[in-house]
């Protein structure tokens, strides 16, 4: 029988793999690709993403200080929303120091406060705050009710007791342009002295 080297006719030998070795100018190029993707990204992320550190007890139970949240830019999320949390900074309050409070109403809407039972009503209908660690029976100075004026937003802390917000002369409406974004999500739990514990179940879409 015919044989081709060591293998019979009906067996031939396997085919070796060939490996096409890249040229030392691919290998830069491939390197480059990988910088620019790498770069893109962390473009993406500074534009569009931030992280922020929670100050302060004025969202809490929603959010504890120490909490690092995921901020998203308002250019992706687009017009802040009724129910929102957001980050501002207005350079009329400490300084332009940002601050992190919930949209209550917007430009148009009427909100209106019982200081003696602590609801918030807006356009007349009383909003169920199930996310309140306390209710609103501080009158900060604005008179009521007011009605939100164009390219504004009014927003209030989940604190109410222990939260200076739109319900204050010193801060009042927020300016759309003012809010820099949502928090989103939750990273990392600061450390809840109230409860004593560092909560990670906590960690996660911050509603």
């Amino acid at each position: 029988a015919r044989t081709y080297g060591r293998f019979e006719q009906g067996n031939p030998a396997p085919r070796r793999r060939r490996f096409r070795k890249l040229s030392k100018p691919q290998e830069f190029i491939k390197g480059l690709d990988a910088i620019y993707i790498v770069a893109l990204a962390l473009t993406v992320y500074i534009l569009f993403f931030r992280v922020v550190v929670v100050v302060g007890p004025s969202m809490y139970d929603t959010l504890v200080h120490g909490d690092r949240v995921v901020l998203l830019s308002s250019k992706i999320c687009g017009e802040p929303q009724q129910g929102d949390i957001v980050v501002c900074s207005k350079e009329s309050f400490e300084d332009g120091n940002c601050f992190i409070k919930r949209v209550i109403a917007v430009e148009g809407q009427e909100v209106d406060i019982n200081f003696e039972t602590g609801v918030v009503f807006v356009d007349g209908v009383a909003l169920q705050e199930d996310y309140l660690h306390s209710p609103t029976l501080r009158d900060e100075g604005i008179k009521f009710p007011i009605t939100v004026s164009e390219g504004h937003v009014f927003v209030m802390g989940d604190n109410r007791m222990e939260s200076l917000d739109s319900r204050s002369n010193s801060i009042g409406f927020i300016d759309k342009r003012e809010v820099l974004g949502r928090a989103v999500f939750l990273m990392l739990p600061g450390y809840d002295e109230e409860n004593d514990i560092r909560d990670f179940s906590r960690i996660g879409v911050i509603g």
